[in-house]
C-alpha cells in the first residue's frame, strides 16, 4: 500500500520508522511547519525536526502546511497518489475532503485506550488524573475528534514516579507496531472495527502553560500526578514567597510524598503551602498540601526562573527559608 505519514514529534517517529522498514512505500510525509525554538512545545508534539530529517534521507517528499485542510492541501494530498493515511500526533483535525483523498481514507495511532482521553494530550491528562493503565489505540479515522472505529488497541501500566514524557517514549514504539499491524490487516483485504461508546469518552485539551500551576490546596497524590503529567511541558510550577523578597518562580521537576509525621511538633503552626525544612540526615525540604488534612510533600529537585536543575536543598542553601514563607499563586 502506498502512505502518507502525517505527525509530528517523539510519539509519532517511530511509527514513520517502523513504515520506512515495511514493504509497504511511504510517498509523502506531512508534518508542522518549522516553529521558532520557543514555540515548539507540546506533550507529543515535542521540539524536534527529527521525522523531517528522517524522511528527507530517505528522499520521501515533506510538505509542511499550515493547514492540510485548504484546498491546495487537498490538491497536494491526491497528488501523492495514496492508499491510506497513518495519522500520528499530528495536531490537526482532518476534513471530510482530507480523508477522502484515498481509498482507505486514514488510520490515526493515538496514545490513550479510547475512549477514554479524546484529544492532544492525551498521556499527560491520563497521569493527571492518577490513572495506572493506559495503552495506544488505532482507529479508523473521522471528521469527529479521535471517535473512529478501534482497529487495535494494547494497554500497558504506567509507573508509580513515571513521567508524561517517559510514557510517550514508551508508547512511541508501541503504537509503531500496531499501525504497521494493522496497515498489513488493512493491505490483505476488509477490516472491521468496533464502535466507540460516546457516553465513556473524556477530554485531553491541549495543554497551557498556565496549566503547570500548581494548585497546593490539592491532596498530595494529586499534586505529584499533576508534576509528573507537565513532564516535559509546560512543567509544573509555582512562586516562592519570602519575606522581603519578590515572589520567586520555580519550577518543580521531581518531588514525593513527605508524611506529616515527619514534620513532627512543628506541622501544627504550618498552613498550606508552607515550607519548612525538617533536620535530618539529609534534612528534607517540605511543603504541606491539601486543606482539611494536610500532607507533605518533600521537594526533590527544582529550577529557579533563570537559572538550572539543582536539587532542592541546594536551592535552599541559596535561599534560606524563614519562618512563614510558603509556595503558592504568584499573587497572593
Amino acid at each position: 500500500m502506498r502512505l502518507v505519514m502525517m505527525g509530528t514529534g517523539t510519539f509519532a517517529q517511530p511509527t514513520l520508522q517502523r513504515l520506512l522498514e515495511s514493504p509497504h512505500p511511504v510517498v509523502g510525509l506531512v508534518t508542522q511547519p518549522d516553529r521558532a525554538v520557543g514555540q515548539q512545545r507540546g506533550s507529543t508534539r515535542l521540539a524536534e525536526h527529527g521525522m523531517k530529517e528522517l524522511a528527507l534521507a530517505h528522499q520521501i517528499p515533506v510538505v509542511q502546511p499550515e493547514s492540510i485542510n485548504t484546498p491546495e492541501g487537498v490538491d497536494l494530498l491526491r497528488g501523492l497518489k495514496a492508499d491510506l493515511l497513518v495519522v500520528a500526533a499530528y495536531g490537526q483535525i482532518l476534513s471530510r475532503d482530507v480523508l477522502a483523498t484515498t481509498p482507505h481514507g486514514g488510520i490515526n495511532v493515538h496514545a490513550s485506550l479510547l475512549p477514554k482521553y479524546r484529544g492532544a494530550a492525551p498521556i499527560a491528562w491520563a497521569i493527571y488524573h492518577g490513572e495506572t493503565r493506559t495503552g495506544v489505540t488505532i482507529i479508523r479515522m473521522s471528521i469527529h475528534l479521535d471517535a473512529g472505529d478501534i482497529l487495535a488497541q494494547e494497554a500497558v501500566d504506567i509507573g508509580p514516579e513515571e513521567t508524561a514524557g517517559e510514557l510517550e517514549s514508551r508508547l512511541g514504539p508501541l503504537g509503531a507496531r500496531l499501525a504497521l499491524e494493522t496497515v498489513d490487516r488493512i493491505a490483505a483485504g476488509p477490516v472491521s472495527g468496533t464502535p466507540q461508546y460516546k457516553s465513556q469518552a473524556n477530554k485531553a485539551p491541549k495543554l497551557t502553560k498556565e496549566m503547570g500551576l500548581i494548585d497546593w490546596r490539592r491532596n498530595v497524590p494529586d499534586i505529584l500526578n499533576h508534576i509528573r503529567s507537565m513532564q516535559p511541558w509546560p512543567t509544573a510550577y509555582s512562586f516562592i514567597h519570602r519575606a522581603g523578597q519578590p515572589p520567586l518562580r520555580v519550577i518543580i521537576n521531581k518531588a514525593r510524598p513527605a508524611g506529616l509525621a515527619l514534620l513532627g511538633a512543628r506541622s501544627s503552626g504550618l498552613k498550606t503551602g508552607e515550607a519548612y525544612v525538617r533536620p535530618g540526615t539529609p534534612p528534607q525540604f517540605v511543603v504541606l498540601a491539601g486543606q482539611q488534612h494536610l500532607g507533605g510533600i518533600e521537594i526533590v529537585e527544582l529550577q529557579p526562573a533563570g537559572k538550572r536543575r539543582m536539587p532542592a536543598l541546594e536551592f535552599v542553601r541559596g535561599h534560606p527559608l524563614r519562618d512563614g514563607d510558603y509556595f503558592g499563586p504568584e499573587m497572593p
